[in-house]
């Protein structure tokens, strides 16, 4: 496997969700990347991607998702980055806690954290967040 790396720019609207992950898809499937792999980088894509439109950039179109993405015979690593204020992520609430255990949405951050081995997000002072996230082959 050689390293390759995809790079993605998209407006702030939910079909960017889905040019994302068939982008990303094509990358792995270049690669030779294993079927749940695959399916675990599509599910925290889909993820990230939606936050980043929807709760990074307001869905504002005018704003934009950078998405840089590298496979390598190591892994795989993926940044997402939005263009809005930026956001805590220990202040999102407990998914699997009682009281939201119910709710519709909030489970993001969650599935993002379950699917790959390493996800972290910085804070830009400029504006805007970035997620990282890593799946080890």
């Amino acid at each position: 496997m050689t390293v390759e790396t995809t790079e993605l720019t998209l407006p702030s609207r939910i079909e960017a969700v889905e040019e994302a992950a068939v982008a990303i898809s094509g990358l792995l499937g270049r690669s030779g990347v294993a079927e749940d792999v695959a399916f675990a980088v599509d599910m925290a894509l889909r993820e990230a991607v939606t936050n980043a439109v929807i709760h990074g950039n307001n869905k504002d179109e005018d704003k934009l998702v950078h998405i840089s993405a590298t496979v390598s015979p190591e892994g795989f690593e993926i940044s997402i980055h939005d263009e809005g204020a930026g956001f805590n992520p220990a202040e999102v609430p407990d998914p699997t806690a009682s009281e939201n255990i119910l709710k519709t949405s909030g489970r993001g951050i969650f599935f993002m954290r379950n699917f790959m081995d390493e996800v972290k997000w910085l804070i830009r002072p400029a504006g805007g967040t970035t997620v990282l996230m890593t799946k080890r082959f």
